[in-house]
């Protein structure tokens, strides 16, 4: 398992800052920058990150002449800020390419089989499209987006059942055979990204991780 601590919370404080504290705003301005940002990467800490171990700050780099297709004749410089749009797009590119990088470190397949999205940015899709652009896979949702509650209600109720049963009854119990009828059933979403998207995002996570290594001999708790 992964954990962020620069999540939605990260999300919210790049919204208020540049998109008017509007996700109305926040959605066009993915929709108006291109896949890959031109090349615009960043790194958003609104608190000491855990995964990678780096502390607050805001880091963005431009790969001048970055086109998706090889890393000759990319030169690579920080600079101090993006325009609106493209700081809104480096944020969710990086947290997305920071979470398939980790993930496939740790073993996950390249493409996973698909991808089941909960939680707030559930509900997005033009977020739920980047995922399946940057993962390269099929993009699954459940009817009910706010898994905190969810989980929480489900182990409620399966406190109750075991209680009611004098017994321990598997969790599965609960929706073995059954699961299409409740809030668990996932549909798709969004469906994979074309080949040669989810290569340049491959080579873009490669270059992204390499600064964040950097990052961390830099500055790395």
């Amino acid at each position: 398992m992964l954990v962020y601590k620069n999540g939605s919370l990260t999300r919210e404080d790049i919204r208020d800052r540049y998109a008017d504290g509007s996700w109305e705003v926040f959605n066009m301005f993915l929709q108006q920058t291109p896949p890959l940002n031109g090349g615009k990467i960043g790194f958003y800490y609104k608190e000491h990150e855990i995964l990678p171990p780096l502390p607050v700050g805001f880091h963005r780099y431009i790969l001048d002449n970055f086109t998706g297709d090889s890393m000759d004749g990319v030169i690579e410089h920080e600079v101090e800020e993006f325009d609106p749009p493209s700081e809104v797009r480096a944020l969710i590119e990086g947290q997305l390419l920071s979470m398939r990088a980790h993930t496939e470190r740790l073993g996950m397949p390249s493409p996973p089989k698909k991808i089941i999205a909960t939680g707030g940015a559930s509900a997005n899709d033009h977020i739920l499209t980047i995922i399946a652009s940057i993962f390269g896979c099929n993009v699954y949702t459940v009817q009910k987006p706010d898994s905190a509650s969810l989980g929480a209600a489900l182990r409620a109720a399966h406190g109750w059942l075991c209680n009611q049963k004098g017994k321990f009854v598997p969790i599965s119990d609960m929706y073995i055979r059954k699961l299409e009828e409740t809030s668990l059933s996932c549909k798709l979403t969004v469906p994979a990204a074309d080949q040669d998207l989810i290569d340049k995002y491959t080579l873009l996570m490669k270059k992204r991780l390499e600064i964040e290594n950097r990052l961390i001999q830099r500055l790395g708790r």
